[in-house]
């Protein structure tokens, strides 16, 4: 097994294949922002005893809202182009569940390449709780398959998950700086073996393994 590889040079313009593409730097303002008080509304609402009047009040502007939004939408297929600081274009769906931009249920989790890794940190509400006062373990999941995805498509490798192995080490706790890391520990023809880890203050709380499969991209 070897860390060499001949990474794809340019990625095919998904948009010649019939998907729609949205540049990440062409979302309005609004729209992230909005995303973000989503996010806020669902936490208050898992964890409200607020009263029925209120409660009832809530709805009602919370159903006014959505039927202002929902008369124009995107494809469910839509795509996000980003760049990254080097340059290199990457896509990935806009509604991602776990890292699409436009997805409230999304934790607000930034993977940026560092030193031959990726690296992002981030907090998770009481909307993410499994035992109490503890992260679920498919969320802690969740986040290494797409940190590990990540890495493999930052080093010019894109590819789908094959394999995935996740060990919990000790809890991982609500409502902390929560580190995450990946990074390429190796290729085998079409393979690509990625690893990494979660950490909350310097522990280690959760490590995964994966093994990705490259994408036969046209040329």
């Amino acid at each position: 097994m070897t860390v060499d590889a001949q990474p794809v040079a340019e990625l095919p313009d998904p948009r010649d294949f019939g998907f729609t593409v949205v540049a990440q730097e062409d979302l309005p303002a609004e729209l992230t922002a909005l995303v973000d008080e989503v996010r806020s509304l669902v936490d208050a609402v898992a964890h409200t005893e607020a009263s029925p009047a209120a409660l009832a009040r809530a709805r009602a502007a919370v159903a006014e809202a959505a039927a202002a939004l929902g008369t124009e939408r995107r494809d469910i297929g839509a795509m996000i182009r980003q760049t990254g600081p080097d340059g290199r274009v990457e896509y990935g769906t806009v509604t991602n569940v776990v890292s699409g931009p436009t997805n409230p249920a999304a934790p607000p989790l930034v993977l940026e390449p560092v030193d031959g890794e990726l690296r992002g940190t981030v907090v998770l509400s009481g909307v993410y709780q499994g035992p109490p006062g503890l992260v679920h373990g498919g969320w802690i999941a969740a986040l290494l398959d797409q940190a590990l995805g990540g890495a493999s498509s930052a080093a010019g490798l894109p590819g789908l998950t094959a394999n995935l192995k996740v060990d919990y080490r000790r809890p991982t706790p609500l409502g902390v700086p929560l580190e995450v890391t990946a990074r390429v520990t190796g290729t085998e023809r079409r393979k690509v073996f990625v690893a990494g880890e979660i950490r909350h203050n310097g522990e280690v709380t959760a490590e995964g393994t994966a093994i990705m499969v490259q994408l036969s991209l046209p040329s």
